[in-house]
């Protein structure tokens, strides 16, 4: 695969779905973890505009940051705590219309409005989650869960 993305497509379903083969030739091309997340973090933002788009690796009993696309973020997250935290312990995708209406949600950005968050299963173990963040209200649904599972499972 070239280092670029060709994309097309005016619904979120058609981006992803053309975006999800040139995925699957970069990630196959590539052994190592963090380099696949490093670039999975940048194909999403580049086609999406996310504000935020990363991994939080679990280390011991709290995730680390891990490969990331967008300002500064938060280092270090404890299990249970916040969206991604919440993701982990519940071992599921969580989809959030409005952060400031999530209980204990943290603030790494105050221009993040809408966020979610989906863990990397590996052999039924959670290695990372990844947490995609908008600056735009209800940005996310069920749609964004399904394909990213599926983008997920490439790595």
């Amino acid at each position: 695969m070239a280092e670029e993305l060709i994309v097309k497509g005016e619904s979120k379903q058609e981006r992803y779905a053309t975006l999800f083969p040139q995925l699957q030739t970069l990630m196959s091309a590539e052994d190592d973890l963090i380099a696949n997340m490093a670039n999975l973090c940048a194909c999403l933002r580049d086609t999406f505009h996310f504000w935020w788009v990363g991994f939080y690796r679990v280390y011991g009993e709290e995730l680390l940051l891990g490969p990331f696309q967008g300002p500064l973020a938060c280092t270090r997250i404890a299990k249970g705590r916040g969206v991604c935290g919440s993701a982990w312990q519940q071992e599921r995708c969580i989809i959030v219309p409005d952060v400031e209406q999530f209980p204990g949600h943290i603030a790494c950005s105050s221009a993040s409005r809408s966020e979610i968050v989906l863990p990397l299963f590996k052999d039924n173990k959670i290695l990372a989650v990844l947490d995609i963040d908008s600056e735009y209200l209800n940005h996310f649904d069920e749609t964004d869960c399904y394909w990213l599972e599926k983008i997920l499972a490439l790595l």
